[in-house]
């Protein structure tokens, strides 16, 4: 049982969280000898926030600095009689070769839904079912013979195979959740004497809950809790748990899980420092709008309460744009100006198309962000060549996409002549255009290299060989597709003449990240797996879309491109919180093959509502900032977008707030996001049309370019 009264600290939203964390340890130390900090142990939830409260410390001179460690580093700690976690990529091709006989057995099961995206899918609720401590025999108690459909049957009797047979074989998650249970365990027998802090983590998941609750009941422990909102009555965080279903899409539900298994209640929690946030005003005006839906009648009562709205949303601008590219170009003027008055900018959205095109029109300037999520994989350039080639074997060759690996800028890099490679390809694709055929095989190249030119027939026999070496088809081991993929790229990179190892394909920070892609599969494939062609092109598009790529460009050190989870402990003056449209922010949870909602909920798993709930408490902190710009776009490549619920409340509560001035405040937003839309126009006009640029949009030098090396 925990103690009487656990030590659970909280900051509010709009506060510089790492800023305020060091602040506070400091201060609550002052009196203690200077090599007292360095017996602190402070575990943090990021390696983002990490590095904020180093750079913090840095910032106060020459001190001990305590003993910091992430939640994440859990999951690799030795213990006795404990194994280590088992890779995920041979998981995933265990689970594949159980999933694969699922789908001949039952062909209409999931009918449209590839072997590794199933996969994948069971992959995430074996990794749940270890972490929230979820044991197989709670399925065996699940009764869904009446009220279910015979699909949820069918997939409940595999999941209670495939669950016993990884009860053992733990995976990172499951050894982490083991690793805080042993912990807990050890803690309440024998509590530690140094000083432990738990800072910045919402337990969202289960065995970071435990471990807060773990730490919470330490004489010596404290959470410090990110985002908590003191502006909330005792009614509404009452009503998050009234109900038969738990409201888990509300930005504050899982402080009140949690304080629950403490015995806690919302009062209780003490403010970790006294510092107040930016804009009091926003962050009460924020957290009524975000209020349950059982209790939204508490706007017309409270509502009422809140004074001067136009003060409270002085540096809240509204950028309603037409379509994304509109959006885009607003969005990289914010910036643009951010940079001329000296000001510390971020771009937070979960869209990353939408954040692609503000670095495309940012470059107008020569303006390169630091994106904490970098390029994906699968778009940088070995990304793209591995993918294309991927999806030569199993069907005849289209013209067009054997055009487009002989065009890739990897391809004959190794060789002398690429210069010459690009010159026959250039004349191979005007002769197809003209005469054919469009699907060219081997023979029909043989037969367009059959003249007098010999560099023309050398490059024409290079390229046939490489086409007579993609499989017809049929179903072979992951190994063997394997191996024909590594053929094809050392021979495309190689190109006529020449070798893989005096290519480019491997150079860079991209290059490496692929090479490691695929040394991974090859180490890991020990199943015997066997796959069709399409299924091992899905499988090499797994793997890739779990990679990314930073930059080696110098970035601005002033725009920086955020997620949701990093803009935590980010501290900017100006933050963009862009994509505000229902299935970006939020996101659309993904849909579960395996587990209804209601077979969830039984189970004892995660709702799909935490996602949104997480992605809420996200948007209740970054619009805390001190300066704020909400975007959207009316419409996307397809239809009218609907706005973000949050953004809708957020509008709806101000312009009935009359009393406070609301259509005022919301009329003063609009206006400072127009002066942004007026100047995205004129970025749209020909050269010649334009107005003279601003000072704040004159442009800036290009920044110096990083060589990078393979070494």
């Amino acid at each position: 049982m925990p103690p009487a009264d656990p030590q659970v600290f909280a900051l509010p939203p709009g506060v510089d969280f790492a800023r305020e964390l060091v602040q506070g340890l400091v201060q609550r130390m002052r009196d203690e000898p200077p090599e007292a900090m360095a017996r602190v142990r402070l575990i943090l939830n990021a390696g983002r926030m990490s590095r904020r409260v180093r750079e913090e410390f840095d910032g106060l001179g020459t001190r001990f600095l305590p003993r910091i460690e992430l939640i994440s580093d859990l999951a690799r700690v030795p213990m006795p009689g404990l194994p280590a976690p088992v890779p995920a990529l041979r998981r995933k091709l265990e689970l594949a070769c159980l999933v694969d006989r699922l789908a001949r057995g039952l062909p209409g099961f999931e009918t449209g839904s590839g072997v590794f995206s199933l996969t994948d899918s069971l992959l995430a609720l074996l990794a749940e079912m270890q972490s929230e401590g979820v044991h197989p025999e709670v399925f065996e108690r699940l009764d869904i013979q009446a009220s279910h459909a015979e699909h949820w049957r069918q997939s409940l009797a595999f999941i209670r195979i495939v669950s016993r047979y990884f009860e053992t074989d733990l995976d990172a998650e499951g050894r982490q959740r083991r690793v805080v249970e042993t912990m807990a365990r050890t803690w309440a027998d024998r509590p530690p004497q140094e000083r432990i802090i738990l800072a910045g983590s919402t337990g969202s998941r289960g065995a970071t809950r435990l471990l807060m609750q773990a730490v919470a009941a330490l004489p010596r422990g404290a959470l410090v809790l990110p985002g908590f909102d003191f502006d909330m009555p005792e009614p509404a965080w009452a009503s998050l748990c009234s109900g038969p279903i738990p409201i888990e899409d509300h930005p504050q539900f899982r402080f009140r899980a949690l304080l629950d298994g403490l015995t806690l209640s919302p009062a209780q929690v003490a403010r970790w420092t006294e510092t107040l946030p930016e804009a009091p005003g926003r962050n009460a005006l924020v957290s009524l709008a975000l209020r349950p839906a059982p209790v939204t009648d508490q706007w017309m009562r409270e509502g009422q309460a809140l004074a001067d709205l136009p003060a409270a949303c002085a540096n809240v601008t509204l950028i309603e744009a037409t379509d994304p590219r509109q959006e885009s170009l607003a969005i990289a003027l914010v910036l643009r100006e951010a940079v001329f008055r000296g000001k510390k900018a971020a771009l937070i959205s979960p869209d990353r198309m939408l954040t692609r095109r503000v670095a495309a029109a940012l470059d107008r300037w020569s303006i390169l962000p630091d994106d904490s999520a970098g390029q994906p994989l699968p778009l940088t350039a070995p990304g793209r060549l591995i993918r294309h080639l991927a999806r030569l074997p199993g069907r005849k060759i289209p013209m067009e996409s054997l055009l487009v690996i002989l065009k890739h800028p990897l391809v004959a890099t190794g060789s002398a002549l690429r210069g010459a490679h690009l010159r026959l390809t250039r004349e191979f694709e005007l002769s197809l255009r003209r005469k054919g055929p469009a699907f060219p095989d081997a023979e029909a190249l043989r037969d367009w290299g059959g003249t007098a030119d010999p560099e023309r027939q050398h490059w024409s026999d290079w390229l046939a060989a490489l086409i007579d070496a993609v499989p017809a088809g049929g179903n072979h081991p992951v190994s063997a597709w394997l191996e024909t993929l590594s053929a094809l790229l050392d021979g495309f990179a190689a190109g006529p003449g020449g070798s893989v190892a005096a290519s480019e394909l491997w150079l860079g920070e991209a290059g490496q990240a692929a090479f490691r892609t695929l040394s991974d599969l090859a180490a890991q494939d020990e199943t015997g797996l066997t796959v069709s062609a399409a299924n091992f092109a899905d499988l090499i598009d797994t793997l890739l879309n779990e990679g990314q790529v930073r930059s080696t460009l110098a970035a601005h050190p002033l725009v920086t491109f955020l997620g949701t989870l990093e803009a935590r402990a980010h501290g900017a003056e100006l933050v963009v919180l862009a994509g505000l449209n229902e299935k970006s922010w939020p996101e659309a949870p993904s849909p579960d093959p395996w587990l209804s909602r209601k077979m969830r909920l039984d189970a004892g798993l995660l709702l799909p509502e935490r996602q949104i709930g997480l992605s809420a408490h996200d948007f209740q902190q970054a619009i805390a900032a001190p300066e704020v710009v909400l975007s959207r776009a009316r419409r996307d490549s397809e239809a009218e977008t609907v706005p973000s619920r949050w953004l809708n409340r957020l509008l709806n509560l101000a312009g009935g707030l009359t009393a406070a001035q609301g259509p005022e405040a919301l009329a003063q937003m609009r206006a400072r996001g127009a002066r942004f839309l007026d100047l995205a126009s004129q970025l749209d006009l020909p050269q010649e049309r334009l107005a003279p640029a601003p000072p704040g949009l004159r442009r800036a030098p290009r920044p110096r370019r990083v060589r990078a090396s393979f070494r």
